[in-house]
Parts: C-alpha cells; structure tokens; sequence
C-alpha cells in the first residue's frame, strides 16, 4: 500500500465525513480513551493485589477474585473499544485504496449506503457490549463477595471476600455505561445528519 493511502485512510479515520462523525471521533479518540487508559488504571490497577476473602490465604484470594472477575474490566473495555473501531476502519480503508474523497461518499448512493452499514455495525457492537458489560459487571459493585470455594477446599464452602474501593469502582462503571449510550446516540444522530444531508443534496441537483 502507497504512502498515499495511507494518507487517507489515516484523514478518514480523523476527519469522518460528517460533523457528528468528526465530534463521535473526537469524544471516543480523546475522552473516552484518556478515561479508560488514565482512570481505568488507577481504579483497577491493583484490585486483585487488595481482593481478601476469609480466611486471608493467597491461594484463596486467587481463586475467589478469579471467581469474581471472569475478565478484567479493563481488558472488556480495550476489547469494545478496540472492537467498535474494526466497521469504521474497514470502511475508511476501502475509501483510501478506492481513492474515495470524504466529500464524495454522501453523494455517491453506493458509498453512503456502505458508510451508514458501518455506523448501524458500530451501534450494534456497542449495544451488544453494553448488554455483556451488564451480565459480567453489573450495575453496582457491592463491597462483599460471596465465594463459591468448595471446589478448592471442602471446609471454605462459601467464603465471604472484601472488594477494595467498591464505590469507586460503581462510580467508573456507570460512567462507562454512559459513555456506550452516548456513543449510540452520536451514532444515530449521524444517520439522521447522512440521511439529511443526502436529501438536500439531492434536492439541489
């Protein structure tokens, strides 16, 4: 691949044709990156080391947070932000080997039915996010876990562990909650913008 399409696949993916598009690039490139990977760290970054059940022993504190966290929240939420990136991306690459102009993909029919597919598969894989964000975390931590440790020592059955900042952790959480629905709502509000402006461009011709 040229420099040159590198080029523009590089001002696609910073400079989308729409203005809610360039404002959704924005909001997600610069907020919601810094929150994760400045804040994220900082809530999360040590929870496991801090994760103590009854009796404090490490190899049931292992166990238990293992029990607890299925997956980092920090790995689920690279892995969303990662993944809604791919139908935006893939779009973008096609424009730039094609030689697309970002002008050009709103009055060409066949590009702005494939530029508003990538947006519909954005909100898609953020919904689905949302709803596996929901099973896996849930809404509120709570600052007590009850531990199934039967199958790593009879005698602890359930066993009571402490979450360390469970507040904290509720407060990031419902802010990450806020940011998938923002998110869905810009990406809605640029079908509405794509649709608009395709209407008006065709009613001056």
């Amino acid at each position: 691949m040229s420099l040159n399409y590198i080029k523009n696949f590089y001002e696609g993916c910073l400079r989308p044709p729409t203005v809610i598009g360039q404002f959704h690039t924005l909001f997600f490139g610069s907020v919601r990156m810094f929150f994760l990977g400045v804040l994220g760290f900082a809530v999360y970054g040590n929870e496991a080391l801090h994760f103590s059940c009854d009796p404090d022993r490490r190899e049931l504190n292992l166990y238990c947070y293992n029990q607890f966290r299925p997956i980092t929240p920090q790995v689920f939420w690279a892995l969303q932000l990662v993944t809604v990136l791919v139908p935006g991306a893939v779009f973008h690459l096609y424009a730039a080997c094609k030689n697309i102009d970002q002008e050009e993909i709103l009055q060409r029919p066949v590009y702005t039915v494939f530029y508003i597919i990538s947006v519909l598969l954005r909100i898609i894989l953020e919904i689905v996010a949302f709803w596996l964000q929901s099973h896996l975390f849930g809404f509120q931590v709570h600052p007590l876990f009850m531990c199934d440790a039967s199958a790593l020592d009879r005698k602890f059955n359930l066993t009571k562990c402490m979450v360390p900042e469970h507040f904290e952790k509720t407060i990031f959480l419902s802010a990450m909650y806020t940011f998938t629905v923002i998110t869905v709502g810009l990406c809605i509000a640029e079908i509405f913008e794509i649709l608009c402006r395709r209407l008006g461009y065709l009613a001056n011709q």
